[in-house]
């Protein structure tokens, strides 16, 4: 107790018993939609899921997983995992990256924080740069806040600016990178106009160059930090235009793999390199595909790659992208303080936790579901297991992902009857969703649906409870549709796949044996959303959640 009054001790729910093993299952992209051949979760064998779905009204129901309900700008926002994570573990709605980023450039704070003072030092003798993805989806960066960012620096003192981009491709429309440059293209032609000397310097698809994440593979960062830092790429251009209309004419070339470029002048010697007195900003606002980036420009001791130059610079990102590492150290726009989370209360009432994942969403079950922390709340009453993902490869290539070993460890976990909660994220509707690939997304859907029936089984041994959920839709639609919903044809008559998250809900299912009859989903919270799953859990383990938390979604109805 401080002398606030405040007090981690949750009091004891009124009719649900403690000390029953709960299982935490999140499926990464398994939203809910109409049932066609685009829907890969309807097509795909999935009879664990749909058994659980006949528990409907009582046991089943949809949850909003976009927008305003994660803490996103806007209904058209698609929700993502980071966002969805920290909503399912914070239990309340926190203002988001983008909407954090939008806040700020809006009233003009951006320009009065240390950060931006910070780099606003290089000004005078120095470049500004501005390296994240160019693209308007607002899953990781939007094309309106690049446009203001220039637009304020240039009226802040930046004499000389040199934007890096990245081209997108997979949370929008593959092909769309041309109509982004030439947009931006358009605005550093009227800040030349006002004197500013602004151009666009480097490019790479986002899958190929900068943009990796959980250390997957450095020698994507390596790419990006040789065009963007040295001024090297395999492929030189005069202008960014020609580079990705050029580049994109190669078989099989997309957006999102494009290689990496540099933009030359008439000598041939690239117009942008970073170099000593520099500021460099990365513009994205989501975290996980910034973070090894920020390492490779922040630390001194780096050593995953040969940076052969290290120059002396200002480095700031959009946010801070990770609370416990500080990284970076100094940010434009302040992250959002996510502090009680569930996890937490749960570790201090005495609720031993297991979580487990594989390398490219072992974060989401942990950092972001911890309100954006890294480690441990108390390493004697938690333990986190990540499996190491397949790399070198697309996703598609290995659909099945490591379902069946998360599975195994949540398994193994349960029957050890050493945890009251064991959480997993299996990510296999997401990753090969996003690849595009409808035949491996139905491979992929049904090997989450064989792992969650496995950890279900495991519950059933120890007279245990289920929770099933999502974090936000993806592998439930995999076409563009006009406002009819009809499938979108290109020019050659082929339908035009959608490698995005959607704006669907997700379902929430509970069960087991250890479930308290009379338990069910009540009726008055119809708009509920992924933060009201955190209050549901509390229940389950027997606890009332705290009063700021998004109300619980099950009532104990006496029989």
């Amino acid at each position: 107790m401080g002398s606030s009054g405040f007090s981690w001790t949750l009091p004891d729910h009124p009719k649900l018993p403690k000390d029953k093993t709960v299982a935490l299952i999140v499926l990464d992209g398994w939203g809910e939609a109409n049932p066609d051949l685009y829907n890969c979760i309807h097509v795909a064998e999935t009879p664990t899921m749909d058994s659980l779905k006949k528990g409907a009204p009582e046991h089943w129901r949809l949850l909003r997983a976009h927008g305003k309900a994660v803490g996103l700008p806007t209904e058209d926002d698609m929700g993502n995992s980071e966002v969805g994570h920290n909503a399912l573990g914070a239990g309340r709605i926190f203002a988001q990256g983008a909407k954090l980023v939008d806040l700020a450039l809006a009233s003009g704070k951006i320009y009065e924080g240390e950060g931006f003072k910070y780099i606003k030092e290089s000004f005078a003798t120095g470049t500004l740069h501005l390296i994240g993805l160019l693209s308007d989806g607002g899953v990781h960066s939007r094309l309106d806040q690049l446009q203001l960012l220039l637009k304020g620096a240039s009226e802040n003192g930046a004499k000389r600016i040199r934007v890096h981009i990245l081209t997108d491709g997979r949370d929008v429309l593959d092909g769309s990178s041309v109509g982004f440059v030439e947009t931006l293209e358009n605005d550093l032609a009227k800040l030349r106009e006002n004197g500013v000397d602004a151009q666009i310097a480097s490019g790479g698809g986002r899958m190929y160059v900068t943009m990796d994440r959980y250390e997957n593979d450095w020698e994507v960062v390596k790419r990006g930090w040789d065009a963007q830092v040295l001024g090297e790429a395999p492929h030189k251009f005069k202008s960014a235009l020609e580079a990705v209309k050029k580049l994109r004419e190669a078989p099989k070339a997309t957006d999102q793999y494009l290689p990496p470029f540099v933009i030359v002048d008439d000598s041939g010697k690239s117009v942008g390199p970073i170099v000593d007195g520099d500021a460099v900003v990365t513009f994205n606002f989501r975290a996980d595909r910034m973070t090894m980036v920020a390492k490779a420009l922040e630390y001194e001791d780096f050593d995953k790659f040969d940076r052969v130059r290290v120059p002396k610079i200002r480095y700031a990102g959009m946010l801070q992208y990770d609370g416990e590492l500080k990284l970076p150290s100094r940010y434009l726009v302040s992250p959002p303080e996510i502090e009680r989370t569930s996890g937490e209360y749960l570790v201090h009432n005495g609720v031993r936790t297991f979580a487990c994942s594989e390398t490219v969403k072992f974060g989401h079950v942990t950092f972001f579901w911890n309100g954006n922390r890294s480690g441990y709340f108390n390493p004697e009453m938690e333990e986190y297991v990540e499996i190491p993902s397949d790399s070198g490869i697309t996703f598609n290539v290995q659909p099945k992902m490591k379902a069946l070993e998360i599975a195994e460890k949540a398994r193994d976990a349960i029957l050890s009857r050493k945890f009251h909660q064991v959480r997993v994220n299996l990510p296999n509707g997401d990753m090969v969703g996003h690849t595009g690939d409808i035949e491996a997304t139905v491979v992929a859907c049904k090997a989450a649906d064989e792992a969650v029936k496995m950890i279900l089984d495991a519950i059933e041994q120890v007279g245990g409870i289920f929770v099933v959920t999502a974090d936000h839709g993806n592998a439930e639609d995999m076409v563009k549709r006009n406002k009819a919903g009809q499938p979108l044809l290109d020019k050659n008559g082929k339908i035009q796949i959608l490698t995005s998250h959607t704006l669907e809900p997700v379902p929430i299912a509970i069960g087991g044996p250890g479930l308290a009859s009379g338990v069910r989903f009540r009726k008055d919270v119809p708009d509920g959303g992924l933060a009201n799953v955190a209050a549901t859990v509390m229940n389950l383990h027997g606890y009332q959640a705290p009063s700021d938390y998004e109300v619980s979604l099950i009532e104990v109805v006496d029989s």
